[in-house]
């Protein structure tokens, strides 16, 4: 689902700085809100389907997209 990745522009401001993770979770949250159904999708797969696997290219496993958007997911 490449709709549902951070933009190029909020993805340029993080550049997988730490200090930025707070911010860059909000920001990405806050991008999310007119994409809804998506995020309703990925959940009904992992009803469906026990599991999802949300894939990064950072080499940081703890500050990068997938792990914002597993928190999302949580709050959907």
């Amino acid at each position: 689902m490449r709709e549902i990745v951070p933009s190029n522009d909020l993805r340029k401001w993080f550049s997988h700085d730490p200090k930025k993770w707070g911010e860059f979770k909000i920001k990405y949250e806050n991008e999310l809100r007119d994409k809804q159904e998506l995020l309703r999708e990925i959940r009904k797969a992992e009803k469906e389907k026990g599991i999802v696997t949300l894939l990064y290219s950072a080499r940081d496993e703890e500050h990068n997209n997938a792990v914002a958007l597993s928190v999302i997911l949580k709050k959907v």
